[in-house]
Protein backbone atom coordinates (compact mmCIF):
# COMPACT_ATOMS: atom_id res chain seq x y z
CA UNK A 1 0.00 0.00 0.00
CA UNK A 2 1.36 3.41 -0.93
CA UNK A 3 1.49 5.96 1.88
CA UNK A 4 -0.44 9.11 1.04
CA UNK A 5 -0.12 11.13 4.23
CA UNK A 6 3.22 12.78 3.46
CA UNK A 7 6.45 12.64 1.52
CA UNK A 8 9.68 11.98 3.41
CA UNK A 9 11.88 15.07 3.34
CA UNK A 10 14.66 16.69 5.32
CA UNK A 11 16.68 13.49 5.77
CA UNK A 12 20.38 13.16 5.04
CA UNK A 13 21.33 10.57 2.40
CA UNK A 14 23.53 7.64 3.48
CA UNK A 15 27.23 8.45 3.72
CA UNK A 16 28.38 5.88 1.15
CA UNK A 17 30.10 5.88 -2.20
CA UNK A 18 33.20 7.86 -1.25
CA UNK A 19 36.92 7.31 -0.65
CA UNK A 20 37.37 7.04 3.13
CA UNK A 21 41.09 7.69 2.79
CA UNK A 22 41.32 10.70 0.48
CA UNK A 23 38.26 12.38 2.01
CA UNK A 24 40.04 12.42 5.37
CA UNK A 25 42.34 15.39 4.86
CA UNK A 26 44.23 14.95 8.12
CA UNK A 27 45.00 11.31 7.31
CA UNK A 28 45.96 11.90 3.67
CA UNK A 29 48.25 14.77 4.69
CA UNK A 30 49.89 12.60 7.36
CA UNK A 31 50.71 9.92 4.80
CA UNK A 32 52.28 12.53 2.50
CA UNK A 33 54.20 14.02 5.40
CA UNK A 34 55.66 10.81 6.80
CA UNK A 35 56.38 8.72 3.70
CA UNK A 36 59.44 9.10 1.52
CA UNK A 37 58.60 10.72 -1.86
CA UNK A 38 59.46 7.59 -3.80
CA UNK A 39 56.82 5.63 -1.85
CA UNK A 40 53.99 8.11 -2.13
CA UNK A 41 52.46 7.26 -5.50
CA UNK A 42 52.16 3.56 -4.72
CA UNK A 43 50.91 4.20 -1.18
CA UNK A 44 48.29 6.73 -2.29
CA UNK A 45 47.10 4.33 -4.96
CA UNK A 46 46.81 1.38 -2.59
CA UNK A 47 45.14 3.44 0.13
CA UNK A 48 42.78 5.00 -2.39
CA UNK A 49 41.64 1.55 -3.53
CA UNK A 50 41.13 0.50 0.09
CA UNK A 51 39.41 3.79 0.88
CA UNK A 52 36.92 3.40 -1.97
CA UNK A 53 36.16 -0.14 -0.84
CA UNK A 54 35.67 1.03 2.77
CA UNK A 55 33.26 3.72 1.60
CA UNK A 56 31.26 1.38 -0.61
CA UNK A 57 27.77 0.16 0.20
CA UNK A 58 28.97 -3.44 -0.16
CA UNK A 59 31.73 -3.26 2.46
CA UNK A 60 29.46 -1.29 4.80
CA UNK A 61 26.92 -4.10 4.45
CA UNK A 62 29.63 -6.64 5.36
CA UNK A 63 30.35 -4.67 8.51
CA UNK A 64 26.69 -4.56 9.47
CA UNK A 65 26.21 -8.26 8.86
CA UNK A 66 29.32 -9.25 10.81
CA UNK A 67 28.10 -7.18 13.75
CA UNK A 68 24.50 -8.43 13.59
CA UNK A 69 25.56 -12.10 13.32
CA UNK A 70 28.17 -12.59 16.05
CA UNK A 71 30.43 -15.66 16.16
CA UNK A 72 29.27 -18.96 17.64
CA UNK A 73 31.31 -21.49 19.58
CA UNK A 74 31.26 -25.16 18.49
CA UNK A 75 32.92 -27.26 21.16
CA UNK A 76 32.12 -30.63 19.50
CA UNK A 77 31.37 -31.94 16.03
CA UNK A 78 28.28 -33.99 15.15
CA UNK A 79 30.03 -37.21 16.24
CA UNK A 80 31.05 -35.94 19.67
CA UNK A 81 34.68 -35.16 18.90
CA UNK A 82 36.07 -32.08 20.63
CA UNK A 83 36.85 -29.46 17.96
CA UNK A 84 36.73 -26.06 19.73
CA UNK A 85 35.99 -23.99 16.66
CA UNK A 86 34.43 -20.56 16.20
CA UNK A 87 31.92 -20.06 13.38
CA UNK A 88 31.66 -16.63 11.77
CA UNK A 89 29.30 -15.01 9.33
CA UNK A 90 30.73 -15.00 5.78
CA UNK A 91 30.86 -11.20 5.96
CA UNK A 92 33.55 -11.48 8.65
CA UNK A 93 35.76 -13.51 6.33
CA UNK A 94 35.22 -11.03 3.50
CA UNK A 95 36.31 -8.16 5.74
CA UNK A 96 39.44 -10.00 6.83
CA UNK A 97 40.21 -11.04 3.28
CA UNK A 98 40.04 -7.42 2.14
CA UNK A 99 42.18 -6.13 5.02
CA UNK A 100 44.82 -8.87 4.99
CA UNK A 101 45.01 -8.51 1.22
CA UNK A 102 45.72 -4.80 1.71
CA UNK A 103 48.81 -5.66 3.78
CA UNK A 104 47.45 -4.71 7.19
CA UNK A 105 49.47 -7.45 8.89
CA UNK A 106 52.62 -6.57 6.94
CA UNK A 107 54.46 -3.56 8.32
CA UNK A 108 57.77 -4.67 9.78
CA UNK A 109 59.61 -5.64 6.63
CA UNK A 110 58.87 -2.97 4.02
CA UNK A 111 59.86 0.70 3.71
CA UNK A 112 57.27 3.00 5.22
CA UNK A 113 55.38 -0.09 6.27
CA UNK A 114 54.08 1.22 9.57
CA UNK A 115 52.73 4.49 8.15
CA UNK A 116 51.06 2.69 5.26
CA UNK A 117 49.61 0.03 7.51
CA UNK A 118 48.44 2.52 10.16
CA UNK A 119 46.59 4.55 7.53
CA UNK A 120 44.93 1.42 6.16
CA UNK A 121 44.04 0.21 9.63
CA UNK A 122 42.42 3.56 10.38
CA UNK A 123 40.41 3.31 7.16
CA UNK A 124 39.05 -0.24 7.53
CA UNK A 125 38.32 0.14 11.24
CA UNK A 126 35.65 2.65 10.27
CA UNK A 127 33.75 -0.13 8.52
CA UNK A 128 33.71 -2.66 11.38
CA UNK A 129 36.11 -2.31 14.29
CA UNK A 130 35.81 -5.93 15.43
CA UNK A 131 37.87 -7.42 12.63
CA UNK A 132 40.71 -5.11 13.61
CA UNK A 133 41.54 -7.36 16.57
CA UNK A 134 43.08 -10.29 14.62
CA UNK A 135 44.75 -7.80 12.27
CA UNK A 136 46.31 -6.04 15.25
CA UNK A 137 47.39 -9.19 17.07
CA UNK A 138 48.94 -10.73 13.97
CA UNK A 139 50.81 -7.55 13.09
CA UNK A 140 52.02 -7.02 16.66
CA UNK A 141 53.20 -10.62 17.10
CA UNK A 142 56.09 -10.21 14.65
CA UNK A 143 58.60 -8.51 17.00
CA UNK A 144 57.84 -11.13 19.68
CA UNK A 145 58.36 -13.98 17.21
CA UNK A 146 61.76 -12.58 16.31
CA UNK A 147 62.96 -13.29 19.83
CA UNK A 148 63.21 -16.93 18.68
CA UNK A 149 64.65 -17.08 15.11
CA UNK A 150 63.57 -20.68 14.51
CA UNK A 151 59.98 -19.77 15.39
CA UNK A 152 60.08 -16.58 13.32
CA UNK A 153 61.37 -18.49 10.30
CA UNK A 154 58.18 -20.55 10.24
CA UNK A 155 55.57 -18.09 11.45
CA UNK A 156 56.62 -14.62 10.28
CA UNK A 157 56.08 -15.27 6.54
CA UNK A 158 52.60 -16.60 7.30
CA UNK A 159 51.76 -13.70 9.61
CA UNK A 160 52.88 -11.04 7.12
CA UNK A 161 51.27 -12.72 4.12
CA UNK A 162 48.74 -10.77 2.04
CA UNK A 163 46.60 -13.91 1.73
CA UNK A 164 43.79 -14.64 4.17
CA UNK A 165 43.19 -18.38 4.47
CA UNK A 166 40.50 -19.52 6.85
CA UNK A 167 40.64 -22.96 8.49
CA UNK A 168 42.72 -24.89 11.01
CA UNK A 169 45.54 -26.72 9.24
CA UNK A 170 49.31 -26.90 9.88
CA UNK A 171 51.00 -23.57 9.22
CA UNK A 172 53.33 -25.17 6.67
CA UNK A 173 50.29 -25.88 4.50
CA UNK A 174 48.80 -22.36 4.69
CA UNK A 175 49.38 -19.32 2.49
CA UNK A 176 48.69 -17.03 5.43
CA UNK A 177 48.02 -17.27 9.16
CA UNK A 178 46.57 -15.19 11.99
CA UNK A 179 47.93 -14.97 15.52
CA UNK A 180 46.21 -14.14 18.79
CA UNK A 181 47.31 -13.50 22.34
CA UNK A 182 46.43 -14.85 25.78
CA UNK A 183 47.96 -13.15 28.81
CA UNK A 184 45.27 -12.24 31.34
CA UNK A 185 43.89 -14.68 33.90
CA UNK A 186 40.95 -14.61 36.29
CA UNK A 187 42.93 -13.71 39.37
CA UNK A 188 45.31 -11.19 37.83
CA UNK A 189 43.89 -9.18 34.94
CA UNK A 190 46.55 -6.68 33.89
CA UNK A 191 48.87 -7.95 36.64
CA UNK A 192 50.25 -10.72 34.47
CA UNK A 193 53.00 -11.51 36.99
CA UNK A 194 50.20 -13.11 39.02
CA UNK A 195 49.60 -15.67 36.25
CA UNK A 196 49.33 -19.26 37.47
CA UNK A 197 49.47 -21.17 34.15
CA UNK A 198 52.38 -23.62 34.44
CA UNK A 199 54.82 -24.64 31.68
CA UNK A 200 56.59 -27.99 32.13
CA UNK A 201 59.68 -28.59 29.94
CA UNK A 202 59.75 -31.54 27.57
CA UNK A 203 62.96 -33.37 26.63
CA UNK A 204 63.23 -31.52 23.30
CA UNK A 205 64.87 -28.11 23.68
CA UNK A 206 62.37 -25.25 23.74
CA UNK A 207 59.29 -27.48 23.95
CA UNK A 208 56.85 -27.47 26.88
CA UNK A 209 53.37 -28.52 27.89
CA UNK A 210 51.00 -26.07 29.56
CA UNK A 211 48.46 -26.42 32.37
CA UNK A 212 46.17 -23.52 33.22
CA UNK A 213 43.66 -21.08 31.81
CA UNK A 214 43.37 -17.70 30.11
CA UNK A 215 40.47 -15.44 31.07
CA UNK A 216 40.68 -13.38 27.87
CA UNK A 217 42.06 -15.03 24.74
CA UNK A 218 41.93 -12.61 21.84
CA UNK A 219 40.91 -13.82 18.39
CA UNK A 220 40.47 -17.51 19.38
CA UNK A 221 39.98 -18.65 15.78
CA UNK A 222 43.63 -17.79 15.04
CA UNK A 223 46.28 -20.29 13.95
CA UNK A 224 48.54 -19.70 16.96
CA UNK A 225 48.75 -17.67 20.17
CA UNK A 226 51.43 -15.99 22.19
CA UNK A 227 50.79 -16.73 25.85
CA UNK A 228 52.55 -16.25 29.19
CA UNK A 229 53.14 -19.09 31.64
CA UNK A 230 55.29 -19.85 34.66
CA UNK A 231 58.30 -21.95 33.58
CA UNK A 232 60.95 -23.20 36.06
CA UNK A 233 62.91 -19.92 35.67
CA UNK A 234 59.83 -17.70 35.88
CA UNK A 235 57.28 -16.03 33.63
CA UNK A 236 57.99 -16.99 30.02
CA UNK A 237 56.49 -16.35 26.59
CA UNK A 238 55.28 -19.29 24.49
CA UNK A 239 53.81 -19.90 21.05
CA UNK A 240 50.79 -22.23 21.17
CA UNK A 241 49.66 -23.45 17.71
CA UNK A 242 46.09 -24.67 17.23
CA UNK A 243 47.25 -27.44 14.88
CA UNK A 244 50.48 -29.37 15.33
CA UNK A 245 52.93 -30.17 12.55
CA UNK A 246 51.49 -33.68 12.11
CA UNK A 247 48.01 -32.29 11.50
CA UNK A 248 46.56 -33.19 14.89
CA UNK A 249 44.73 -30.62 17.01
CA UNK A 250 46.57 -29.14 19.96
CA UNK A 251 44.78 -29.33 23.33
CA UNK A 252 43.09 -25.92 23.33
CA UNK A 253 39.69 -26.05 25.00
CA UNK A 254 37.46 -23.03 24.38
CA UNK A 255 35.14 -22.86 27.39
CA UNK A 256 32.93 -19.98 26.25
CA UNK A 257 32.88 -16.79 24.21
CA UNK A 258 32.52 -13.49 26.03
CA UNK A 259 29.20 -11.64 25.68
CA UNK A 260 30.58 -8.14 25.21
CA UNK A 261 29.17 -4.62 25.23
CA UNK A 262 30.49 -3.94 21.72
CA UNK A 263 33.04 -5.49 19.38
CA UNK A 264 30.42 -8.14 18.79
CA UNK A 265 31.67 -9.33 15.42
CA UNK A 266 34.92 -10.43 17.05
CA UNK A 267 35.30 -13.45 19.31
CA UNK A 268 36.99 -13.28 22.71
CA UNK A 269 37.22 -16.52 24.64
CA UNK A 270 38.14 -18.29 27.84
CA UNK A 271 40.56 -21.12 27.13
CA UNK A 272 41.90 -24.05 29.15
CA UNK A 273 45.25 -25.84 28.76
CA UNK A 274 44.95 -29.38 30.09
CA UNK A 275 48.54 -30.40 30.78
CA UNK A 276 49.11 -31.80 27.29
CA UNK A 277 48.90 -28.47 25.44
CA UNK A 278 52.11 -28.26 23.39
CA UNK A 279 53.96 -24.95 23.34
CA UNK A 280 57.21 -23.59 21.94
CA UNK A 281 59.24 -21.18 24.06
CA UNK A 282 59.74 -17.70 22.56
CA UNK A 283 62.73 -15.93 24.08
CA UNK A 284 64.50 -16.85 27.29
CA UNK A 285 62.92 -18.56 30.26
CA UNK A 286 61.94 -16.05 32.89
CA UNK A 287 61.99 -13.15 30.41
CA UNK A 288 58.41 -13.45 29.22
CA UNK A 289 57.47 -9.82 29.76
CA UNK A 290 60.53 -8.67 27.87
CA UNK A 291 59.66 -11.00 24.99
CA UNK A 292 56.06 -9.88 24.70
CA UNK A 293 56.34 -6.14 25.45
CA UNK A 294 57.05 -5.34 21.80
CA UNK A 295 53.71 -6.93 20.95
CA UNK A 296 51.96 -5.01 23.73
CA UNK A 297 53.41 -1.66 22.55
CA UNK A 298 52.31 -2.30 18.97
CA UNK A 299 48.78 -3.26 20.00
CA UNK A 300 48.58 -0.16 22.22
CA UNK A 301 49.30 1.97 19.17
CA UNK A 302 46.53 0.11 17.37
CA UNK A 303 44.22 1.06 20.24
CA UNK A 304 45.06 4.70 19.46
CA UNK A 305 44.46 4.17 15.76
CA UNK A 306 41.25 2.22 16.36
CA UNK A 307 39.87 5.00 18.56
CA UNK A 308 40.94 7.59 15.99
CA UNK A 309 38.98 5.61 13.39
CA UNK A 310 35.84 5.59 15.53
CA UNK A 311 36.21 9.32 16.16
CA UNK A 312 36.70 10.06 12.48
CA UNK A 313 33.67 8.03 11.46
CA UNK A 314 31.55 9.65 14.19
CA UNK A 315 32.48 13.20 13.19
CA UNK A 316 32.10 12.42 9.49
CA UNK A 317 28.56 11.13 10.11
CA UNK A 318 27.69 14.11 12.33
CA UNK A 319 28.94 16.73 9.85
CA UNK A 320 27.28 14.90 6.95
CA UNK A 321 23.94 14.80 8.75
CA UNK A 322 24.10 18.48 9.69
CA UNK A 323 25.00 19.47 6.13
CA UNK A 324 21.63 18.11 4.92
CA UNK A 325 19.30 18.47 7.89
CA UNK A 326 17.32 21.70 8.24
CA UNK A 327 15.83 23.07 11.46
CA UNK A 328 14.66 26.47 12.67
CA UNK A 329 14.91 28.05 9.27
CA UNK A 330 18.24 26.77 7.97
CA UNK A 331 20.77 23.95 7.66
CA UNK A 332 22.11 22.73 10.98
CA UNK A 333 25.69 23.10 9.78
CA UNK A 334 25.12 26.85 9.38
CA UNK A 335 23.79 27.35 12.91
CA UNK A 336 26.54 28.96 15.04
CA UNK A 337 26.02 26.73 18.07
CA UNK A 338 25.92 23.50 16.07
CA UNK A 339 28.97 24.66 14.15
CA UNK A 340 30.75 25.10 17.48
CA UNK A 341 29.87 21.53 18.48
CA UNK A 342 30.98 20.06 15.14
CA UNK A 343 34.24 21.99 15.18
CA UNK A 344 34.99 20.85 18.71
CA UNK A 345 34.43 17.22 17.67
CA UNK A 346 36.58 17.67 14.57
CA UNK A 347 39.49 18.94 16.68
CA UNK A 348 39.64 15.75 18.73
CA UNK A 349 39.36 13.62 15.60
CA UNK A 350 42.19 15.38 13.78
CA UNK A 351 44.41 15.50 16.86
CA UNK A 352 43.98 11.74 17.38
CA UNK A 353 44.79 10.99 13.73
CA UNK A 354 47.85 13.22 13.60
CA UNK A 355 49.23 11.76 16.84
CA UNK A 356 48.63 8.14 15.82
CA UNK A 357 50.29 8.63 12.45
CA UNK A 358 53.27 10.40 14.02
CA UNK A 359 53.85 7.40 16.27
CA UNK A 360 53.58 5.02 13.30
CA UNK A 361 56.28 7.09 11.58
CA UNK A 362 58.48 6.70 14.66
CA UNK A 363 58.27 2.92 14.22
CA UNK A 364 59.41 3.28 10.62
CA UNK A 365 62.33 5.56 11.55
CA UNK A 366 63.52 3.09 14.22
CA UNK A 367 66.29 5.34 15.58
CA UNK A 368 67.27 5.46 19.28
CA UNK A 369 65.59 8.86 19.59
CA UNK A 370 62.35 7.67 17.99
CA UNK A 371 62.29 4.50 20.08
CA UNK A 372 62.72 6.65 23.18
CA UNK A 373 59.82 8.85 22.09
CA UNK A 374 57.61 5.81 21.59
CA UNK A 375 58.26 4.57 25.12
CA UNK A 376 56.58 7.62 26.64
CA UNK A 377 54.27 8.76 23.84
CA UNK A 378 52.53 5.43 23.18
CA UNK A 379 51.13 4.93 26.70
CA UNK A 380 50.30 8.65 26.96
CA UNK A 381 48.48 8.57 23.61
CA UNK A 382 46.77 5.30 24.45
CA UNK A 383 45.56 6.78 27.73
CA UNK A 384 44.19 10.03 26.35
CA UNK A 385 42.89 9.19 22.88
CA UNK A 386 41.01 6.10 24.03
CA UNK A 387 39.59 8.00 27.02
CA UNK A 388 38.43 10.86 24.81
CA UNK A 389 36.74 8.56 22.32
CA UNK A 390 33.56 7.73 24.24
CA UNK A 391 32.37 11.26 25.11
CA UNK A 392 33.27 12.40 21.62
CA UNK A 393 31.26 9.62 19.92
CA UNK A 394 28.33 10.21 22.30
CA UNK A 395 28.25 13.91 21.36
CA UNK A 396 28.43 13.07 17.66
CA UNK A 397 25.46 10.72 18.10
CA UNK A 398 23.53 13.56 19.70
CA UNK A 399 24.11 15.69 16.59
CA UNK A 400 21.86 13.27 14.71
CA UNK A 401 19.15 13.59 17.36
CA UNK A 402 16.73 10.68 17.59
CA UNK A 403 18.01 9.37 14.25
CA UNK A 404 21.39 8.80 15.89
CA UNK A 405 19.86 6.71 18.65
CA UNK A 406 18.45 4.24 16.14
CA UNK A 407 20.54 1.19 15.20
CA UNK A 408 20.15 1.79 11.46
CA UNK A 409 22.20 4.98 11.73
CA UNK A 410 25.28 3.02 12.80
CA UNK A 411 25.94 5.46 15.63
CA UNK A 412 24.92 3.09 18.47
CA UNK A 413 27.45 0.55 17.18
CA UNK A 414 30.17 3.22 17.28
CA UNK A 415 29.14 4.17 20.82
CA UNK A 416 29.19 0.59 22.08
CA UNK A 417 32.61 0.13 20.54
CA UNK A 418 34.05 3.37 21.92
CA UNK A 419 35.10 2.24 25.45
CA UNK A 420 36.88 -0.88 24.24
CA UNK A 421 40.32 0.49 23.42
CA UNK A 422 40.63 2.14 26.81
CA UNK A 423 40.20 -1.31 28.40
CA UNK A 424 42.28 -3.51 26.08
CA UNK A 425 46.05 -3.71 26.51
CA UNK A 426 45.94 -2.05 29.91
CA UNK A 427 43.31 0.34 31.21
CA UNK A 428 43.84 4.01 32.01
CA UNK A 429 45.65 3.50 35.30
CA UNK A 430 48.04 1.00 33.72
CA UNK A 431 48.95 3.49 30.98
CA UNK A 432 49.38 6.39 33.40
CA UNK A 433 51.59 4.32 35.72
CA UNK A 434 53.61 3.18 32.71
CA UNK A 435 54.25 6.83 31.87
CA UNK A 436 55.41 7.43 35.45
CA UNK A 437 57.71 4.41 35.26
CA UNK A 438 59.27 5.67 32.04
CA UNK A 439 59.78 9.14 33.53
CA UNK A 440 61.56 7.63 36.52
CA UNK A 441 63.76 5.12 34.72
CA UNK A 442 64.34 6.34 31.15
CA UNK A 443 65.54 9.95 30.95
CA UNK A 444 66.08 9.57 27.20
CA UNK A 445 62.29 9.22 26.78
CA UNK A 446 61.58 12.57 28.42
CA UNK A 447 64.36 14.16 26.38
CA UNK A 448 62.78 12.80 23.20
CA UNK A 449 59.36 14.12 24.23
CA UNK A 450 60.73 17.58 24.99
CA UNK A 451 62.55 17.68 21.65
CA UNK A 452 59.34 16.76 19.85
CA UNK A 453 57.18 19.41 21.48
CA UNK A 454 60.06 21.88 21.46
CA UNK A 455 59.97 21.91 17.67
CA UNK A 456 56.74 23.94 17.95
CA UNK A 457 57.78 26.35 20.69
CA UNK A 458 57.30 30.01 19.94
CA UNK A 459 54.44 29.44 17.50
CA UNK A 460 51.55 29.66 20.01
CA UNK A 461 51.64 31.28 23.45
CA UNK A 462 49.11 28.81 24.88
CA UNK A 463 51.23 25.85 23.80
CA UNK A 464 54.34 27.47 25.25
CA UNK A 465 52.56 28.01 28.56
CA UNK A 466 51.35 24.40 28.58
CA UNK A 467 54.88 23.12 27.98
CA UNK A 468 56.13 25.18 30.91
CA UNK A 469 53.29 23.77 33.02
CA UNK A 470 54.37 20.21 32.23
CA UNK A 471 57.95 21.02 33.25
CA UNK A 472 56.68 22.39 36.56
CA UNK A 473 54.69 19.18 37.12
CA UNK A 474 57.78 17.09 36.39
CA UNK A 475 59.94 19.08 38.78
CA UNK A 476 58.00 17.71 41.75
CA UNK A 477 57.73 13.92 41.78
CA UNK A 478 56.22 13.72 45.29
CA UNK A 479 52.87 12.00 45.13
CA UNK A 480 53.30 11.48 41.40
CA UNK A 481 51.29 8.24 41.36
CA UNK A 482 48.15 10.02 42.54
CA UNK A 483 48.80 12.69 39.89
CA UNK A 484 49.64 10.19 37.13
CA UNK A 485 46.40 10.59 35.19
CA UNK A 486 46.55 14.38 35.23
CA UNK A 487 50.18 14.37 34.13
CA UNK A 488 49.60 11.81 31.37
CA UNK A 489 46.65 13.82 30.04
CA UNK A 490 48.75 16.98 29.91
CA UNK A 491 51.61 15.19 28.15
CA UNK A 492 49.23 13.88 25.50
CA UNK A 493 47.49 17.22 24.97
CA UNK A 494 50.76 19.12 24.74
CA UNK A 495 52.07 16.61 22.20
CA UNK A 496 48.87 16.84 20.14
CA UNK A 497 49.00 20.63 20.30
CA UNK A 498 52.62 20.72 19.18
CA UNK A 499 51.93 18.44 16.22
CA UNK A 500 48.90 20.45 15.13
CA UNK A 501 50.79 23.76 15.45
CA UNK A 502 53.48 22.34 13.16
CA UNK A 503 51.33 20.58 10.61
CA UNK A 504 47.62 21.44 10.73
CA UNK A 505 45.99 24.48 9.09
CA UNK A 506 46.22 27.58 11.33
CA UNK A 507 42.51 27.59 12.12
CA UNK A 508 42.72 24.00 13.44
CA UNK A 509 45.82 24.62 15.54
CA UNK A 510 44.41 27.88 16.88
CA UNK A 511 41.14 26.28 17.93
CA UNK A 512 42.86 23.29 19.53
CA UNK A 513 45.24 25.44 21.56
CA UNK A 514 42.35 27.66 22.64
CA UNK A 515 40.03 24.82 23.61
CA UNK A 516 42.51 22.27 24.99
CA UNK A 517 45.58 24.18 26.21
CA UNK A 518 44.23 27.65 26.92
CA UNK A 519 41.68 28.83 29.43
CA UNK A 520 38.90 29.54 26.94
CA UNK A 521 37.42 26.07 26.48
CA UNK A 522 34.57 24.61 28.51
CA UNK A 523 34.02 21.12 29.86
CA UNK A 524 31.43 20.09 27.26
CA UNK A 525 31.77 19.99 23.49
CA UNK A 526 30.57 23.11 21.73
CA UNK A 527 32.17 25.58 24.14
CA UNK A 528 34.96 26.92 21.93
CA UNK A 529 35.46 30.70 21.77
CA UNK A 530 33.10 32.11 19.14
CA UNK A 531 35.85 34.29 17.67
CA UNK A 532 37.64 31.27 16.13
CA UNK A 533 37.29 30.29 12.47
CA UNK A 534 35.01 27.38 13.24
CA UNK A 535 33.45 27.20 9.78
CA UNK A 536 36.84 26.32 8.27
CA UNK A 537 37.41 23.63 10.90
CA UNK A 538 34.04 22.02 10.14
CA UNK A 539 34.47 22.18 6.36
CA UNK A 540 37.84 20.45 6.67
CA UNK A 541 36.13 17.53 8.44
CA UNK A 542 33.32 17.24 5.90
CA UNK A 543 33.14 14.33 3.47
CA UNK A 544 32.11 15.33 -0.05
CA UNK A 545 29.92 12.71 -1.73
Amino acid sequence: MTATTHTVTNQAPPLVGHDVFSSDRALAEAVERHLAPELLDEARGDLGVLGKAAGSAQMRMWGERANENPPRLLTHDRYGHRIDEVVFDPAWHRLLGKSVGAGLTDAWGRPGGHVRRAAGFLVVSQVEAGHGCPLSMTHAAVPALRAEPEVAEVWEPAATSHVYEWGLTPVAEKAGALLGMGMTEKQGGSDVRANTTVARPLPADGEYVLTGHKWFCSAPMSDAFLVLAQAPAGLTCFLVPRVLADGSRNAFALQRLKDKLGNRSNASAEVEFDGTTWARRVGEEGRGLRSIMGMVAATRLDCVLGSAALMRQAVAQAVHHCAYRSAFGGLLIDKPLMRNVLADLALDSEAATVLGMRLAAAYDADTPEERALLRIAVPAAKYWVTKRCTPMVAEALECLGGNGYVEESGMPRLLRESPLNSVWEGSGNVQALDVVRVLRTEPAALDAFLREVGAARGADHRLDRAIRGVLVELADLDGIEARARRLTERLALVLQGALLVRWAPPEVADAFCAGRLGEDGGSAFGTLPHTLDLRAVVERARVEV
